[in-house]
């Protein structure tokens, strides 16, 4: 019996998460769901974007599934985006977003690569300061950090295809950039079976999009990896598919990559496949590997025949997608 805490949040995450957690009671496991709320409209109604008894029911579970969080693009006093307070109050280090070829119209072929992303620190620190016609941004990067990190990312490599990009911009910010890229390759040297390599982070944009094929693993800072992780999915068919981890020594929060969309949230229409594949990470991270590719096969299954949701080029609504993937999954 796994506990699962369940976070459904703002806007479309509302719609989807529910839909991941009918594929999960759908594979015949066990688990026992605890639902607590985090996001915008907490914060609206309770002050705080994660209240403390949300806190406690995710540290009291296995693992947490998480909706989307919306948070605006204006400063509020008092608020804190829910997903970056949880990732920095839990230790949540590592952020890991794969992007793979699926059977969908203009996914590039023979993709399947992983960011490993630096989910604590660089320039999501979220500490500003304006002096008038000035802005100023503190970006923290730490040996400590980039150690764990690259570890995490080397790891990673090693039961892939043993290949690490590390993406940063050193040649501009020798300080902080040429701190993570220094330390990376450090830790790369206990890892010799994989094969490590740097690539500035615009090059790196540029190798993406011409040839998405040639990366395996990469790794690098918080704000290149959540830009870059999104090139990603946009590469294999949009962040409609895009799943991911936030990992850290003790807890694991799971959450599809898109965000609240709240220009088709109460509609019925968001594409729950990245809330389910974010199920299947979750299943995987329990040690449940065949249970997580099996979801991950039905949902390649409907993506194939159908019936497909809007940003696909189809007509279903969200339900009926998920309703195709239980028929799929037996």
């Amino acid at each position: 019996m796994y506990t699962i805490c369940v976070i459904p949040g703002d806007g479309i995450g509302q719609e989807v998460t529910p839909e991941a957690v009918r594929v999960l009671e759908a594979t015949g496991l066990k688990f026992a769901f605890s639902y607590a709320e985090a996001g915008w409209a907490t914060f609206e109604k309770r002050g705080t974007s994660v209240p403390d008894d949300t806190l406690n029911a995710v540290t009291a579970s296995d693992a947490t599934l998480a909706g989307a969080f919306t948070s605006p693009s204006h400063k509020v006093p008092g608020h804190s985006g829910a997903i970056r307070y949880l990732r920095r109050k839990l230790e949540l280090f590592a952020n890991l977003r794969p992007a793979k070829t699926r059977p969908v119209p203009d996914a590039a072929p023979g993709v399947d690569m992983l960011m490993v992303r630096e989910n604590t620190q660089g320039l999501y620190v979220e500490q500003e300061r304006r002096y008038e016609g000035v802005a100023i941004a503190d970006a923290v990067v730490s040996r400590a950090a980039s150690e764990r990190i690259a570890r995490v990312a080397l790891e990673q490599a090693r039961s892939r295809r043993k290949k690490l990009a590390v993406i940063h911009k050193a040649n501009v910010l020798p300080v902080t950039s040429g701190l993570f890229l220094e330390t990376a390759l450090e830790v790369a040297g206990g890892f010799p079976d994989v094969e490590t390599y740097d690539v500035i982070v615009d090059a790196a944009a540029m190798k993406l999009v011409r040839q998405p094929e040639s990366f395996d693993v990469l790794v690098s800072t918080n704000l290149f990896g959540d830009i870059l992780s999104d090139l990603m999915a946009g590469i294999v068919g949009g962040l409609g598919l895009a799943p991911s981890a936030n990992l850290g020594e003790r807890y694991a929060i799971f959450e599809p990559v898109h965000g609240s969309a709240p220009d088709i949230a109460g509609r019925g229409v968001a594409n729950p496949s990245a809330a389910i594949l974010t199920g299947a990470m979750l299943l995987a991270h329990l040690g449940e590997r065949e249970a997580a590719e099996r979801v991950e096969a039905a949902v390649n299954a409907v993506l194939e025949r159908g019936p497909l949701t809007a940003d696909l080029g189809g007509k279903a609504d969200t339900r009926t997608f998920t309703d195709a993937v239980l028929d799929a999954l037996g």
